[in-house]
């Protein structure tokens, strides 16, 4: 017995060393998503450290982080038993960044004067006054119903129905109302797609020719097209796994530069043979934007000036990294109503008022299925094209995509756009019944 005993506390001590090792190893990964998450949820959305650490970081092994809230320096710093030490900081229109693997003394200057823009006015999307009006072919209680049933599911915080740029509907869960503003994830890659296309359409940028990366001049990575990175076919190496250790963890999380990070990826398939989902495509992206600018204070005022003020976009956050980068595939913070308005301009085949801002040729690319996709995937937007999304809903809805169920579906047959927010697993949330149930109240 004492030699079952003895063996036993073997493999117990064994055990708990490789369990203490693995957390270790991650560390840096789950500290950094608790520091961000935190600093954001307090210095941009206005919420409590005691509402984002039950909501938003309450899942293994992100919970076990300690995390501390320096309010006068508006700094938060995490870690867990002193390993993985992380900090995030807040500047004023530029969010919150991860300082990462980034010295101190090598930080640029953080800071973004906004100019004042005019203040939006006049009936919805332009301004925010709401018409008195009802349309005769929208059955309103079908639609309530249809916006409650999916609030109460999937921790969701806000659902909002535009149709056409006539009128709008909107429903928000405990905590959250429309003004307060929300992380759509991914769905920042759909505004990177937007900044793309209109440097094309200033003639800055060529679809179809070799992407400017000086650092891809002299290997197989010449080869790789600015429509390859946007349909997500470029053939770079990449993981994206959000539980593990993975290229897209260590550029988020660990890396201060994480555009260098990302364009270091070298080429593991041929280009356009296929298609991969990949944050770091999205960030080099935003790094040939970025390129694109003399200062980093003309590139922070860009997606400001060319799309969020002149569609009424005017409580949008883009975040940068350590190194002054927008993270172009995460990081984005709107009230609901900015994000579907942002869905509206794709719905107008990106002209807004007699504002052209997308040229519409560039709205139907970023629709055209990706090649290898299968019907997912266009440029830096979903495709229902597959039906796997919304298996019940029409199949030229094209959607804007972030983690935890973000999501702005544009339905260009019923001239809807749909805005859904909430933090839910896989199965939380029935996505197709939202999408079906407020087409039916408006047939």
């Amino acid at each position: 017995m004492k030699k079952v005993l003895i063996g036993l506390l073997v493999v117990i001590i064994i055990g708990f060393g490789v369990f203490a090792k693995y957390l270790i190893d991650r560390a840096s990964i789950f500290t950094g998503f608790a520091a961000k998450n935190v600093a954001s949820g307090i210095f941009v959305a206005g919420r409590t450290q005691q509402s984002i650490e039950a909501l938003d970081i309450n899942f293994f092994p992100v919970n076990l982080a300690r995390t501390v809230v320096d309010y006068k320096n508006k700094t938060v710093t995490s870690d867990f038993f002193g390993f993985g030490k992380q900090i995030a900081l807040f500047r004023p229109n530029l969010g919150c960044f991860l300082l990462g693997d980034m010295p101190v003394g090598d930080l640029p200057k953080q800071e973004l004067i906004m100019p004042d823009f005019d203040e939006v006015s006049g009936f919805w999307p332009f301004g925010n006054i709401m018409r008195d009006t009802s349309l005769a072919f929208v059955n309103e209680e079908k639609l309530k119903t249809a916006m409650q049933k999916s609030l109460a599911q999937g921790n969701t915080r806000a659902i909002l129905v535009a149709y056409d740029t006539l009128l709008m509907w909107e429903t928000y869960g405990d905590g959250f109302n429309q003004s307060t503003p929300i992380l759509g994830w991914s769905m920042s890659k759909s505004i990177t797609n937007a900044m793309i296309g209109i440097l094309i359409k200033q003639g800055k940028l060529k679809l179809d020719e070799p992407a400017p990366i000086d650092e891809w001049k002299n290997d197989d990575r010449a080869k790789i097209t600015l429509r390859q990175l946007l349909n997500m076919t470029s053939g770079l190496k990449w993981v994206e796994d959000y539980g593990d250790i993975s290229e897209a963890t260590i550029m988020l999380y660990e890396k201060g530069d994480i555009a260098k990070y990302a364009i270091q990826a070298s080429l593991a398939f041929p280009v356009d043979s296929v298609w991969y989902y990949s944050s770091g495509t999205s960030n080099i992206l935003s790094e040939i934007v970025k390129r694109q600018f003399s200062s980093l204070s003309e590139y922070w005022l860009f997606p400001h000036k060319s799309i969020f003020q002149r569609i009424g976009m005017q409580h949008t956050i883009m975040e940068t990294d350590a190194a002054g980068l927008f993270v172009g595939s995460s990081y984005t913070y709107a009230p609901a109503r900015d994000w579907a308005r942002f869905g509206l301009l794709y719905l107008q085949n990106g002209i807004w008022s007699k504002d052209t801002i997308l040229d519409p040729s560039w709205v139907d690319f970023t629709k055209s299925e990706a090649p290898n996709s299968k019907g997912e995937y266009g440029a830096q937007f979903w495709l229902n094209k597959s039906g796997i999304e919304l298996p019940d809903a029409p199949r030229d809805i094209y959607f804007a995509d972030g983690y935890q169920g973000q999501r702005i579906y544009i339905i260009p047959s019923k001239k809807l756009v749909v805005v859904r927010f909430g933090i839910s697993k896989a199965g939380e949330f029935d996505y197709n019944q939202l999408v079906t149930s407020v087409i039916k109240a408006f047939e």
